[in-house]
């Protein structure tokens, strides 16, 4: 078990706790669908200029807390951030997502230029800390060791990433050992954003779906249990939330029942009945309404947060999306989301 705040529902929930109402926070709550967000943006200049300005990503961080009772903060940031401050090239063209020069070989990984790269990134943890509300949490994150591989060795995302997969599978021993460095980095990232004042971690795995059979349990069951048994030994009260996207449900169970994480986040295309009879009463799920229908706003996403609540009914659970909140989505319909949680006994 974790400790926990008494204060602070979201923690509570991720040290097994049924609490009522449900915590709430969003995946890219802090984003473009914000006008607020897209002006400070601007004001940066890019969007690695704004993950690297310790004031702008705090602001964009605090930004959907003003407009709606959310129980989290996640700090703006990117997962990228860790290869580039291995050494690798990174853009962000507009409509395009992340370029970065594909990886030939091992990448560097120098702990003390490590850090030195990525100080904005506590730095603004630590303001961010600052401003947030009494009750609110504040989530550090990284990247999985697979996804971020994919990523470096692909180049840009979008594609299936076949470089990385026929990587992983013809050069095994290669892979292992960019795994086994991703590992390292990402347990110092995450390390240093708890001393930087973050209460509550994320480990978002967003193409472990692309894994298969034995290989989910080589390339991303086991180096986040890695990542999250290393964190339990260096900050034992934190609690960690694992993101393995798409994976299937026995890999879910085996994560549950290792113990480690605190909480596993869902995709919108996992069964919510089937965990709430399975994983919740070893751990706290995350998730899963749809992106889509907080888009579309209305019945549809009506019906499917009561289905999600009714599910939260029976025990400790975080309601989140199953993926990123969309662009194009209008504001008022994260507020009605978050103020129907918020009415929900």
């Amino acid at each position: 078990m974790t400790a926990s705040d008494p204060t602070k529902p979201f923690l509570r929930a991720l040290n097994h706790e049924a609490v009522f109402p449900p915590p709430v926070w969003l995946m890219r709550q802090a984003g473009r669908y914000l006008p607020e967000y897209r002006e400070t943006r601007a004001e940066a200049g890019s969007f690695l200029d704004l993950c690297y300005n310790p004031k702008l990503a705090a602001e964009v961080t605090l930004q959907p807390l003003r407009r709606f009772p959310l129980d989290a903060a996640i700090i703006f940031s990117d997962i990228l951030v860790i290869p580039h401050a291995m050494g690798r090239d990174l853009t962000f063209a507009e409509g395009e997502g992340p370029r970065l020069t594909p990886l030939e070989g091992l990448p560097d990984y120098d702990p003390a230029a490590f850090l030195a790269h990525l100080q904005p990134v506590y730095d603004a943890l630590s303001e961010t800390a600052k401003g947030l509300p009494d009750a609110t949490s504040l989530i550090g994150f990284a990247g999985a060791p697979w996804t971020l591989a994919c990523y470096m060795l692909d180049g840009r995302g979008g594609t299936g990433f076949p470089r990385a997969v026929e990587t992983m599978r013809q050069k095994p021993t290669y892979f292992g050992q960019l795994i086994d460095r991703l590992v390292e980095a990402i347990v110092v990232h995450l390390s240093k954003q708890v001393e930087a004042g973050a209460e509550a971690l994320q480990v978002f795995d967003s193409w472990a779906g692309l894994l298969e059979g034995p290989e989910v349990a080589q390339w991303c069951l086991a180096p986040l249990l890695r990542i999250t048994g290393e964190l339990a030994r260096l900050h034992p009260q934190i609690p960690v939330i694992l993101f393995p996207r798409q994976v299937p449900q026995e890999a879910l169970v085996s994560l549950a029942e290792d113990g480690r994480p605190a909480a596993l986040s869902l995709d919108q295309d996992q069964d919510r009945h089937w965990a709430a009879k399975t994983l919740q009463p070893r751990i706290t799920p995350q998730g899963n309404l749809s992106p889509d229908l907080l888009l579309a706003g209305g019945d549809a996403l009506k019906h499917d947060l009561d289905d999600l609540l009714t599910c939260a009914a029976s025990g400790p659970w975080i309601v989140n999306l199953g993926h990123g909140v969309i662009k194009e989505t209008p504001p008022e319909h994260v507020a009605a989301l978050v103020a129907r949680v918020r009415q929900h006994t």
